[in-house]
């Protein structure tokens, strides 16, 4: 059995998390951490859990996790990277929900972010967690980025386009929708129902923290920078990440997009790549941890719609794909979860 740590199991991805590795056969949950409910049980603060999870919450203290095989941090932006060294020291390999190890340019990453990296002497040698690009990585991994949910979408959606050189990649275009659950846990009047309900706004446009990380997962497809413009919006759903995205091709008349999508993701367990003229919906993933994406091809313009669950495959989901293939599990154990429908 692999055993498990969880640091930070308060917020939607932790609860998510918890709910995926208490049915994971080679997993075993033996310390979850939260600062603000220590000592009360986890089912009493997510009923969902009864009888499934018996353990307390405990204050975060490195030493608490040094019997763990694995530990998934689902914190905040800021917190992993002051507990990163002391628990590699330690023999533990961390899986990272948040960004602290996602940009390799430390000097972006503190742009962005607005804080000095505690450890950039890591970042090097940090994984990062998308398994349909890094698999092999991954597998040798002791410290793993687990990729944002609009990079996920948005990633997975243009990736073989861009690896076979299809479309002009100077000129890409991420148009990406989010449910409220992407904002986070925390109390915030923007996603307050009488707020964030019956409406639909832009955000982040000046731009947005998954900018650089989208742009850098691209450029390392394709060898160059490339060009994106990606603009967030906020939907009135609770889960949930559907990103249409715009590309010219570059040889229109001999481009078989539909193809191209088919035999990249042929042995690929999460993503499903629909047939042609299809639409994927949101719902039609909830739960789970697949990417189901669709092409259109217009002309010489290619249009790709994709949509994943923002805390399955966009967070918890992904997070246990490559724990599993750390620790030399089937990848899919654990995460062969229907969607739920309605």
């Amino acid at each position: 059995m692999t055993k498990i740590g969880i640091i930070g199991g308060t917020g939607y991805t932790g609860v998510e998390l918890i709910r995926l590795l208490s049915r994971h056969p080679m997993a075993e949950l033996v310390v979850i951490t939260s600062r603000s409910e220590a000592g009360k049980r986890v089912s009493d603060i997510f009923p969902s859990l009864r009888g499934v999870c018996d353990l307390a919450f405990t204050i975060p203290d490195p030493d608490s996790f040094k019997s763990c095989d694995v530990v998934f941090s689902a914190t905040p932006n800021g917190i992993a990277m002051t507990m990163a060294r002391e628990l590699l020291e330690a023999g533990v390999r961390l899986i990272d929900l948040a960004a602290d190890f996602r940009i390799k340019d430390i000097d972006v990453w503190e742009q962005w972010y607005g804080m000095k990296h505690a450890c950039p002497e890591l970042v090097p040698d940090a994984v990062y967690g998308l398994p349909e690009i890094n698999r092999d990585e991954i597998r040798k991994a002791k410290l793993v980025a687990n990729p944002g949910c609009y990079p996920t979408a948005v990633t997975l959606g243009f990736m073989p386009l861009i690896k076979s050189g299809a479309v002009d990649v100077t000129d890409l275009i991420a148009d990406a929708k989010s449910g409220i659950s992407g904002a986070g846990r925390g109390a915030n009047v923007g996603t307050l129902l009488a707020e964030a309900g019956d409406s639909f706004k832009a955000y982040g446009v000046g731009g947005h923290r998954h900018h650089p990380e989208i742009s850098q997962n691209l450029a390392r497809l394709c060898g160059t920078e490339v060009g994106l413009t990606f603009t967030p919006h906020l939907v009135p759903m609770i889960r949930g990440i559907h990103a249409t995205l715009y590309a010219a091709l570059r040889d229109a008349k001999n481009t078989d997009a539909q193809a191209l999508f088919e035999s990249s993701y042929k042995d690929e367990a999460f993503v499903d790549v629909l047939g042609p003229g299809s639409h994927p919906e949101t719902r039609s993933v909830r739960g789970s941890n697949i990417c189901r994406v669709a092409v259109h091809q217009s002309g010489n313009r290619i249009i790709v719609l994709s949509v994943i669950d923002n805390l399955v495959k966009g967070a918890a989901g992904q997070a246990i794909q490559n724990m599993n293939l750390m620790c030399g599990h089937d990848e899919k154990t654990g995460l062969d979860v229907v969607p739920l429908a309605p």
